[in-house]
């Protein structure tokens, strides 16, 4: 199992820089109500040389396939071949609220977005006639056709979903070369995998070098409680964002039995109590969800989480309330947890 870094933009180029010497695999820029991902990768790309790099993830509501497929393709140029484009269809709040584009049947939008985006990424002119998308647009007689002349290395980029659901799941293992996940214990991981390799044997496709990317919030400390603490502000936005019937990190507390709890946190944040909601949260929860703890209990956990199936196992060092300083304490106690634990690297 290889090592990733989930990373804010504050402190991005420090924190890539202490991951790449410490050996870790691939850092990812995340996408949502705090930063951009594409703007946080041009930054890494120059502050790194060797390191893999990917959006973790840009939203598909926000850019226009053509647009993601350019990002990609200069992003990749810049960074010698070392980029992986994440993608997810983020959320009812997100794509409705901040983009304007309808949330309805995304599935069917992601696997046209997907198609544009690779055919582009392979070199050639792109037109396409679909129900979510239709290039050149209606009207746009004599308009040209989708045509990347970015100069790149010769290869092809890989592509990531990020998927919680079965369907999407399958459609992951269908259409992309990894997969990203949040919030999920090893037992969740196990039916996510055997819900990719569903999608990958109905296309046809070897389920071997397949990634299996999980993105985790890290606390240190030397009892689980101080670290569970440490890391219920970020649960708390995350589960209070727009409508917790939509809201996919609710879901996902629900699905693992945790319903009661979403409820009573959206009470407290609707009653304009911050510190009660995050008091809400069960102990149990985060650390089912996050790793908790000293070393040698990190190093457990991500031993469990390497037999469940995960190929990545990517480092939050923005999820817990620390500073910068504290930050880069995380991922230099992953890396050791990591050696510990036999395998990851």
């Amino acid at each position: 199992m290889r090592l990733g870094a989930t990373i804010p933009y504050q402190g991005a180029a420090r924190l890539a820089r202490v991951a790449e010497d410490l050996g870790y695999d691939v850092l990812l820029a995340p996408e949502g109500y705090r930063s951009d991902a594409v703007s946080v990768l041009g930054l890494l790309a120059g502050a790194t040389r060797r390191i893999g790099l990917a959006s973790g993830v840009m939203q598909i509501p926000a850019r226009p396939p053509g647009a993601t497929a350019l990002t990609a393709a200069t992003l990749d140029a810049l960074s010698g071949g070392r980029f992986r484009l994440g993608l997810g269809v983020s959320d009812p709040a997100v794509s409705q609220g901040w983009y304007g584009v309808p949330f309805d049947r995304p599935l069917a939008r992601t696997r046209e977005y997907v198609d544009i985006v690779r055919r582009a990424l392979a070199g050639g002119p792109v037109t396409h006639d679909g129900e979510h998308y239709r290039l050149p647009a209606p009207g746009g007689d004599g308009a040209a056709p989708l045509h990347l002349r970015t100069e790149r290395p010769p290869h092809r980029i890989p592509v990531y979903l990020a998927a919680v659901g079965p369907r999407a799941l399958r459609l992951a293992g269908e259409i992309a070369d990894g997969w990203i996940g949040v919030f999920a214990p090893p037992e969740s991981v196990a039916r996510a995998v055997g819900a990719i390799q569903e999608g990958r044997r109905s296309a046809g496709l070897d389920p071997a070098g397949y990634d299996v990317l999980l993105s985790l919030p890290v606390a240190v400390a030397d009892d689980v409680g101080t670290a569970v603490d440490m890391l219920r502000g970020q649960y708390t936005y995350l589960l209070g964002i727009g409508d917790p019937e939509r809201n996919v990190h609710c879901g996902l507390a629900r699905r693992l039995g945790y319903g009661p709890a979403v409820r009573l946190l959206r009470e407290r944040l609707a009653a304009g109590d911050r510190a009660g909601a995050a008091a809400a949260l069960p102990e149990e929860f985060v650390d089912r969800t996050a790793l908790v703890g000293p070393v040698p209990r990190l190093a457990e956990r991500m031993r469990g989480y390497a037999e469940a199936g995960v190929t990545t196992l990517a480092v939050m060092a923005s999820a817990a309330d620390t500073t910068p300083d504290g930050r880069v304490r995380i991922l230099r106690a992953a890396a050791a947890a990591a050696e510990l634990a036999g395998g990851a690297s």
